[in-house]
């Protein structure tokens, strides 16, 4: 099973694996934007970000239906208004209505679809990556552990770089890819549905859960969470129409290896 549910409520490029400071974004720009247009549905190469990443995800054997999380009593109904009478996704889509829980506290809507001890994946839908979920699967059973998070060690830079010696530009670098100090945690999971009994024993004491600071952060500290690192296969978070259209070489270049 694959659950896609809106933007994480941080995506900063310190938050790690290591730390786990996580922050909360506060400021965001293209509000104006996503009053009337929910993230999922930014159109990327003609289609909706969510239309990619669903085609994608169905694609792989380990994935037997789609769940959508969000809430669709206001702008996520396009969501689903989108998918009515989809013929190109050949896995079943369900939606599921959220309870503005937070990241942490919504999944427990998905209490009714999970069978013991099975596992989910958890995709956070500003996030395109080509991604081999069969892989992830695989290193996930592995290590035995309730979670286990993409990460990266890698990021290319929007702007350029130089190469300075003793004061002087020796070399400028165009948009490299540098080694980050810390792994960078991305917005994909691989669950264990046993995480939701955290989940339900947290609920009473704070309506809403953050999934990586109030759940993963404490199961980190008992070995209980693996990081899953993808090298340096290419990845984006998709915050706005303008990120897409400042990086149409690294979209198209995603694009291409989703298949979509």
């Amino acid at each position: 099973m694959a659950v896609l549910a809106p933007e994480e409520e941080s995506k900063n490029p310190t938050d790690s694996v290591e730390s786990c400071n996580f922050v909360r974004r506060t400021w965001n720009p293209w509000k104006a934007f996503t009053d009337f247009v929910p993230k999922a549905m930014i159109p990327v190469q003609g289609r909706p970000l969510i239309y990619h990443l669903v085609r994608y995800l169905s694609s792989f054997n380990v994935i037997d239906e789609i769940i959508i999380l969000a809430d669709f009593t206001g702008i996520g109904k396009q969501i689903e208004s989108y998918f009515e009478g989809n013929i190109l996704v050949k896995k079943p889509i369900r939606f599921v209505q959220d309870s503005q829980s937070g990241t942490g506290g919504d999944l427990l809507h998905l209490s009714r679809f999970l069978g013991k001890g099975s596992d989910f994946l958890l995709w956070f839908v500003d996030n395109l990556s080509p991604i081999d979920i069969k892989v992830m699967h695989k290193f996930h059973k592995q290590k035995k552990t309730i979670a286990t998070i993409a990460t990266r060690k890698y990021r290319r830079e929007e702007t350029g770089f130089a190469v300075i010696r003793d004061g002087l530009v020796k070399e400028f670098k165009e948009k490299p890819a540098i080694e980050l100090g810390m792994a960078e945690c991305l917005g994909v999971y691989m669950l264990n549905s046993k995480i939701l009994s955290s989940i339900r024993s947290k609920k009473p004491r704070k309506k809403d859960l953050n999934l990586s600071y109030d759940i993963l952060q404490p199961m980190s500290k008992s070995g209980e969470i693996s990081a899953y690192d993808i090298g340096r296969i290419p990845w984006i978070d998709i915050d706005s129409p303008t990120r897409v259209d400042r990086n149409k070489e690294l979209v198209s270049q995603i694009i291409k290896k989703l298949g979509t």
